[in-house]
């Protein structure tokens, strides 16, 4: 199986180009199959990012965060290498992640943030690279405010020399018209940076947190008023009851001569 050399920047994770491709399509399919719909927001283009090291900052309200990542990630960012941290035990238990671009570390000592600061600085000073991140450190309620983020991600950014971009990502999950949820994503304001020495480390945490919790604040207000105009949509999913009254109703909307929608909302 063939994957990406190691990088000479540091000690990058190897990636598979043909493991993370079926991953990709895996992490496609399972969403279709779990949600009615993929719904992204967009305040600013992604063309700025364009000659940037990418920093990607998420909130981390569900399980469902790291799957929804992968699909951004190769959807919008194809051209990059991803690279991001997961606990140690996760790695023990979804071996293949290694092979994803995901690296191991301890959360909560100094060895885990030491090789957490060690690899993002060597993804960052890779040319085409990009660090995904949850930096709120553990499963957050959406609703949380103000958005709180572990130090280590201002000490990364502190210790960069080059420029690099912040972007923040915010992700929501909603019930709205439909049977199954729905998931929502918003890249926010990117805070482009000439250089990590220009800020000290907890300004760098000030700047991040307040920049991610405004993206979570935007999307938050579409959510709440259902404006699905305001959203591009990513994947469509499963939609009606199932089973019998499905079965029913389609059999019903032939014999009348009309086209079947599953859809609540179009009924």
């Amino acid at each position: 199986m063939k994957a990406n050399p190691r990088n000479t920047a540091g000690p990058l994770p190897l990636i598979s180009t043909q493991q993370l491709r079926w991953f990709t399509n895996y992490v496609r399919w399972y969403l279709q199959r779990n949600f009615h719909g993929l719904h992204l927001l967009r305040l600013a283009p992604l063309e700025i990012l364009t000659d940037y090291p990418l920093l990607v900052c998420l909130n981390h309200p569900s399980w469902w965060d790291p799957l929804i990542g992968v699909y951004l990630s190769q959807r919008f960012f194809s051209h990059r290498r991803h690279y991001g941290p997961i606990a140690a035990a996760g790695i023990a238990k979804y071996k293949f992640f290694e092979r994803l671009g995901f690296f191991a570390i301890e959360p909560g000592n100094f060895g885990g943030t030491t090789r957490f600061l060690r690899i993002g600085q060597a993804a960052l000073a890779t040319p085409g690279a990009a660090l995904w991140v949850t930096p709120q450190g553990a499963f957050t309620d959406v609703r949380s405010r103000p958005i709180e983020i572990q130090p280590g991600i201002g000490y990364l950014a502190h210790r960069l020399r080059g420029r690099f971009a912040m972007l923040p990502v915010a992700l929501e999950y909603s019930f709205w018209s439909e049977r199954f949820p729905e998931a929502f994503a918003c890249f926010g304001q990117p805070v482009l940076a000439r250089s990590g020495a220009d800020r000290l480390p907890e300004e760098w945490s000030a700047l991040f947190s307040q920049s991610l919790e405004h993206a979570s604040n935007v999307l938050a207000e579409h959510v709440q008023r259902r404006d699905a105009a305001a959203f591009e949509p990513l994947l469509g999913g499963r939609a009606g009851v199932g089973g019998a009254y499905d079965l029913w109703c389609a059999c019903k909307a032939r014999l009348q001569g009309k086209r079947w929608q599953p859809e609540h909302g179009a009924r």
